[in-house]
């Protein structure tokens, strides 16, 4: 089966959040962490993943997605924690040196051409 993703990333000093809904997570965070897909994201260097659940259909995650985005703030920080008490960003291992290489590229090569 298939999963599709509601997931929340944050930045490095761990002030903003962000819900999102994806059918390839490991892609879209390669995305995020190019900073390129979302403009939202990019601007506030939303990179690290947080939290994420994984349903069967996509009408689940959607529902799930628009519930975490009515939440207190508080509310998406105690579940963060509840699974993730260190905030650690969980894909951080899901690139080897190479891909992070590439990521890294990618976003020199934005900060050169300002895209």
């Amino acid at each position: 089966m298939k999963y599709v993703y509601t997931y929340i990333l944050s930045n490095y000093s761990r002030n903003i959040l962000y819900v999102g809904v994806i059918n390839d997570l490991e892609r879209r965070m390669f995305e995020h962490k190019c900073e390129k897909g979302s403009v939202f994201c990019s601007k506030y260097k939303l990179t690290d993943l947080l939290y994420y659940e994984n349903y069967g259909y996509m009408i689940d995650v959607i529902n799930r997605e628009k519930q975490l985005k009515r939440w207190h703030r508080k509310w998406k920080w105690n579940l963060i924690k509840a699974h993730n008490p260190k905030l650690k960003d969980l894909s951080a291992e899901w690139f080897d040196e190479e891909t992070m290489q590439n990521i890294n590229a990618c976003k020199y090569v934005k900060t050169i051409h300002g895209h």
